[in-house]
């Protein structure tokens, strides 16, 4: 007799109509899962990563055995790298709030030949042929688990297929309430994948993959971004250039940890990236700066223009120290 699924019984989540928006790639549990994937299937032995990066990948080469090195990167988030790489070397190549262009990477590619390109801040960037790519969704979707990796190698290991039915309190419960109330089953989920073996991206989250509007959420991204842009790039430190359906908007300022701090008290949260740069950069460096003073402010697809506007007016009550300012020409 065929073995066949149960029969009856309550109903479960509804099987969503519609596709992801990387289909043909390589589905994984987790971006740094896809690293370890292509530290497998390439037989990598040395990895350059940057200091300007957070632990987990630094992380994945020392669980595993794998070699690393640091470099430092430039005002522009372009690596300063001038050593020439064997095979079995690969530079890790961050791109940065989606300010690395394709035509960047194709000249990284002709530098170095031997590049990953991680675009988990820049989902909507499509790789570029033949350059081993890494994306994450969890950064750009409510979803428990998730990542592609477009590559041409193929990694002979047989996988399990992830299961995060468990991990969706925190996704679930900011649904139908507020964050701070769920933020640290968000902590906990999070933990998890620092010791979660590498996997198929679950059934759950490709379901749920499947039904996200995609140009929807590229569009108003890209409007609300736009929207920022159009307000504070005089006032930026930053030189940017407009990412498709951006991460967030990097505004580089002074004492960016005190706005930080006072957004929160006005329930706007506004992370600090990489908070390891702090305590392994001198003060002097790039990165530490950087890490220490980039604004990442949220322009996802939850929020509209009037919000945009919000997140400006109380910013400019702080930056102004009380002041009043006119945002519509930026602080």
């Amino acid at each position: 007799m065929i073995a066949i699924n149960e029969i009856g019984g309550y109903f479960g989540l509804e099987q969503f109509a519609g596709t992801e928006y990387y289909e043909n790639l390589i589905s994984l549990n987790t971006a740094r899962n896809c690293l370890l994937y292509l530290l497998n299937a390439r037989n990598i032995k040395k990895l350059y990563i940057p200091y300007f990066l957070c632990d987990s990948v630094s992380g994945i080469c020392q669980s595993y055995g794998y070699k690393y090195e640091y470099y430092s990167t430039d005002f522009k988030f372009m690596p300063i790298f001038e050593k020439e790489l064997s095979d079995t070397e690969y530079l890790y190549i961050v791109n940065y709030y989606g300010q690395v262009t394709e035509e960047k990477i194709y000249a990284l590619k002709e530098k170095y030949s031997y590049i990953i390109v991680d675009n988990t801040q820049a989902f909507f960037q499509k790789p570029v042929t033949n350059i081993d790519t890494i994306y994450s969704c969890r950064k750009f979707f409510g979803v428990p688990d998730g990542a592609y990796l477009s590559t041409n190698v193929k990694l002979s290991d047989e996988l399990e297929t992830d299961i995060s039915g468990c991990r969706m309190k925190h996704i679930l419960g900011r649904y139908e309430g507020n964050a701070a109330d769920y933020y640290w089953d968000f902590k906990d989920s999070d933990e998890t994948f620092k010791s979660e073996p590498l996997k198929y991206m679950s059934k759950l989250t490709r379901n749920i993959l499947g039904a996200v509007d995609y140009e929807r959420v590229r569009n108003v991204r890209s409007k609300n971004y736009r929207y920022l842009a159009e307000r504070l790039d005089g006032e930026n430190k930053l030189k940017l250039v407009e990412p498709i359906g951006a991460f967030a908007y990097p505004f580089y300022m002074g004492n960016a940890s005190e706005i930080k701090r006072a957004l929160a008290q006005k329930k706007i949260y506004i992370p600090t990236l990489w908070p390891n740069v702090l305590s392994q950069m001198p003060k002097d460096s790039i990165e530490y700066d950087y890490t220490a003073n980039i604004l990442p402010l949220p322009c996802d697809q939850r929020y509209t223009t009037d919000d945009m506007q919000y997140v400006l007016e109380e910013m400019s009550k702080i930056y102004g120290e009380g002041k009043r300012v006119d945002i519509s020409s930026g602080f």
